[in-house]
């Protein structure tokens, strides 16, 4: 096992919470398969690395394991959706050691657009006239108490309505209980009636107060806007460099996770015989 030198590692209490979660090794299956050559552990901190630190996959330090096999075990794990349960499975986690139910019962929607990489093709990418960005736009979902419940990118010149019918579809089938989505004024129009009819959900607008001079704190609003600030802390996501946008929205998925695991750890008091190297912003998160 590695020794611990970047703020990003994670702490043996932070592992006690993301092991169980992840897939039975091949190995360990009847159907049998070859001992992976790299503990899941360094997997983990190498994907936690290059989110937090915003690297490129083949700048990855050494004494990770390869980058081929990183990035290969975070592509693997997107596409079977471990990413997904790991997030969902923390979020009650948090949400029971609050004294909240598990599952909420509403959520809040935003978007955001971002300048693309090179390495980001034409068919994944647009212009966003309002915003003035090539690029991509993500779309996130978060419950009232501002952990991501989900993730979507698209280019960045697709409208919020058009992204909103696929994003609260898919919202609609995780999570059929939630009933309430709040949104700003870009979601407004026919996507209201469509949502009601066809997903038994009430979309509420929070508009921006018609007197209101320069920056104003909206109801409801603010909690998922805090949310892209705690993600945007981690210096991947500043840019999207992604070729594939399920890869972009994997590793904004895993920096929720990094919040959510350090708010876990600090929450319940897990033993961490690991020394502590909780980035600051993390620590503002709890």
């Amino acid at each position: 096992m590695r020794e611990p030198r970047y703020p990003s590692d994670m702490t043996d209490a932070e592992w006690q919470l993301i092991q169980p979660l992840l897939p039975v090794p091949a190995c360990q299956k009847p159907t049998g398969g070859h001992p992976e050559a790299h503990p899941r552990h360094e997997i983990v901190d190498g994907i936690r690395y290059l989110v937090d630190n915003g690297i490129k996959w083949r700048a990855m330090p050494a004494d990770y394991p390869p980058w081929r096999t990183v990035y290969g075990f975070a592509r693997r794990w997107a596409a079977a959706g471990v990413i997904g349960i790991i997030r969902d499975h923390l979020r009650r986690e948090i949400r029971l050691a609050s004294g909240k139910t598990p599952r909420a019962g509403s959520a809040i929607v935003d978007s955001q657009s971002i300048k693309a990489s090179e390495t980001v093709g034409k068919d994944t990418r647009g212009w966003d006239e309002a915003k003035k960005i090539n690029g991509r736009k993500r779309h996130l979902i978060c419950d009232n108490r501002g952990l991501v419940l989900l993730v979507m990118v698209t280019a960045a010149n697709v409208t919020d309505r058009d992204a909103a019918k696929e994003l609260l579809f898919r919202l609609a089938l995780i999570h059929p209980e939630i009933a309430i989505v709040w949104a700003d004024s870009a979601y407004a129009g026919k996507l209201v009636p469509w949502a009601k009819t066809y997903l038994d959900i009430t979309i509420k607008t929070v508009r921006r107060p018609p007197d209101a001079k320069g920056f104003v704190v909206l109801p409801r609003r603010w909690v998922v806007e805090r949310s892209w600030s705690w993600i945007m802390r981690a210096r991947r996501h500043c840019r999207d460099h992604e070729r594939l946008p399920e890869m972009s929205e994997s590793l904004i998925t895993w920096a929720a996770v990094t919040l959510m695991t350090r708010r876990l750890t600090r929450r319940k008091a897990l033993p961490a015989t690991r020394r502590d190297v909780t980035p600051y912003y993390l620590a503002q998160a709890a």
